[in-house]
C-alpha cells in the first residue's frame, strides 16, 4: 500500500480528533474523549508546543498517526512518551503502524531522548504482539494513578 509520512498541521486537527475518538471506541472508552480542536490547536501549535504528531496519509487522506510528547525522568532525563499510535481500522495490517512507530523512534533519537515509553492495555493482544516485534520491554510492575480535574 502506498502512503506517505508527514508532520501534522493545524488544518489536520479535525481528522486527528477523529482518530483519537476511533482509538477510544476501540479501547471501550469513547465517553472519555473530552478534548476539543481548540485545545489541540492551542497546546500543539503555539509558541511552546506540548506535543507533536506524525501523520500517515494516502491518496484518500489521513489514515494514521503517532502522537507524542517529551516527559522527563529524574532517573534518566529526557524521554519521548508515545501517547497514541492509531491506524484506521480499514488500513491495519499494511505496515503503517510499524512506520509510524519507527518515526517516533527516529524523533526520540533526534532529540537525544534516553527512553521512549508508552502504555498499552493488558487485553490488547494485537498491540502487545506489535510491540514485541521491536523487542520492547513490557513492565507489569507499575500501577497507573491519576487525578481528574474539572
Amino acid at each position: 500500500m502506498d502512503f506517505s509520512i508527514r508532520p501534522a498541521s493545524k488544518n489536520d486537527l479535525p481528522e486527528v480528533l477523529a482518530l483519537v475518538k476511533e482509538l477510544a471506541l476501540y479501547e471501550k472508552a469513547p465517553e472519555e474523549v473530552t478534548i476539543t480542536i481548540q485545545e489541540l490547536e492551542e497546546d500543539g501549535f503555539g509558541e511552546h508546543p506540548l506535543y507533536w504528531i506524525i501523520l500517515a496519509e494516502n491518496k484518500n487522506g489521513i489514515i494514521g498517526m503517532s502522537f507524542y510528547y517529551i516527559r522527563y525522568s529524574t532517573w534518566k532525563g529526557k524521554c519521548l512518551y508515545l501517547e497514541d499510535i492509531v491506524v484506521k481500522e480499514e488500513f491495519r495490517g499494511h505496515k503503517i503502524g510499524k512506520v509510524l512507530f519507527e518515526e517516533a523512534i527516529k524523533a526520540a533519537k533526534e532529540m537525544n531522548a534516553k527512553l521512549m515509553t508508552w502504555q498499552v492495555l493488558d487485553w490488547n493482544e494485537p498491540a502487545l504482539n506489535f510491540y514485541k516485534k521491536f523487542d520492547a520491554e513490557m513492565d507489569s510492575g507499575w500501577i497507573n494513578g491519576k487525578l481528574r480535574f474539572k
